[in-house]
């Protein structure tokens, strides 16, 4: 996978821990100033790096990015001990080409009235910067570091994790 014009060498990392996890937490702002989450279904990444969701022009999401476009996006990937938290400007894309070019049939599920229904729409996300925990997903790697730390009274380091500039 490319690193889509990023500069720091922690992105393509980033995104292939992050290009199977097919749902993340996107943290929006409400209308009363507090964050709001909800799970998404996240689109394969684009050559720019950014990211993409399907949804209803009707729904809350829509309203809290208008008003306030800055998002938190959370994957996660329990079985591999994987983590990465993506933060970026969103922004309402009605494009019916580029809708057309991002369906899938699964997709179909949220949107019964398949790829031409008139209420949907997509939020891209470009992103600013993330943060990865890449944790190796042994029980038995996690048991020696905490034994480890245990008894040299260092903190244990169960993996990777650095910050990321995603600024293309």
């Amino acid at each position: 996978m490319h690193q889509h014009g990023h500069d720091d060498p922690n992105a393509k990392k980033l995104y292939e821990l992050i290009k199977d996890v097919k749902i993340a937490m996107m943290t929006t702002v409400d209308t009363d100033g507090t964050l709001h989450s909800r799970p998404m279904y996240s689109q394969d990444t684009d050559e720019h790096g950014d990211l993409w969701f399907f949804t209803q022009i009707q729904s809350p999401k829509i309203t809290e990015v208008s008003r306030d476009n800055e998002v938190n996006l959370a994957y996660a990937d329990p079985s591999s001990q994987n983590y990465v938290s993506v933060s970026g400007k969103a922004e309402i894309v009605r494009d019916k080409a580029k809708i057309h070019e991002k369906w899938s049939e699964p997709l179909r599920a949220w949107f019964p009235n398949g790829v031409d229904d008139p209420q949907i729409a997509l939020i891209r996300v470009h992103p600013v910067k993330g943060e990865y925990w890449d944790s190796p997903s042994s029980t038995i790697v996690h048991l020696y570091g905490y034994v480890k730390a245990a008894i040299t009274g260092e903190q244990p380091h169960p993996g990777d994790q650095a910050k990321v500039d995603l600024k293309g």
